[in-house]
């Protein structure tokens, strides 16, 4: 399939679709319930249903849920709000993590939900690998930065010199008129 997971409508869903839903929360890259069981072909409700009832098998590590302060700001920056009488969750949504959502397909046990793990998972490695990429170009950067502010220190103290050089010279000292005793010639 090269990257791209088929849908129930017959339209395809890339990878980068999948790394777009996942967020950051708490320090930990997650997929919230909805968009899990959009991927899997199933309702959030029944998705919903089936972590309950296999709670056990989702600890703090793989699942939590939102705060009512992380999910309206997320609700926020997504605008995801509906119009519409039962538009509205009513209970927070659930986070997963890269090992919950995995954990997930083994209670929706479906094709289609195995299916599309393997490109969650994939979505996940991607992003981790991108981050850690970003993270050795920022300490590569950071290096460039120390060599060349001892660089442009150097250089700086260089062209201060050659400026004073460069410099005009002052006034030419006049010779004061009149007599001048030996001891007024040592002063000057």
């Amino acid at each position: 399939m090269g990257g791209r997971v088929s849908e129930s409508r017959g339209s395809v869903v890339p990878i980068e679709r999948i790394e777009s839903r996942i967020l950051l929360v708490r320090g930990h890259k997650v997929l919230l319930d909805a968009d899990l069981a959009a991927l899997y072909g199933v309702s959030t409700k029944r998705f919903n249903e089936q972590v309950r009832r296999n709670a056990a098998r989702f600890p703090e590590d793989f699942m939590f849920r939102l705060s009512a302060e992380e999910w309206d700001s997320l609700r926020s920056q997504f605008a995801t709000l509906k119009t519409g009488r039962g538009q509205h969750r009513k209970y927070l949504s659930l986070a997963f993590t890269e090992h919950g959502a995995i954990m997930a397909v083994t209670i929706l046990n479906s094709p289609r939900a195995t299916e599309v793990s393997v490109y969650v998972v994939r979505a996940f490695i991607r992003l981790r690998q991108f981050l850690a990429t970003h993270k050795d170009l920022a300490r590569r950067l950071e290096e460039h930065e120390k060599k060349l502010s001892t660089h442009d220190q150097a250089i700086a103290g260089l062209m201060n010199t050659i400026r004073t050089l460069m410099a005009p010279p002052g006034p030419p000292r006049r010779r004061p008129i009149g007599f001048v005793t030996s001891d007024e010639k040592k002063r000057s």
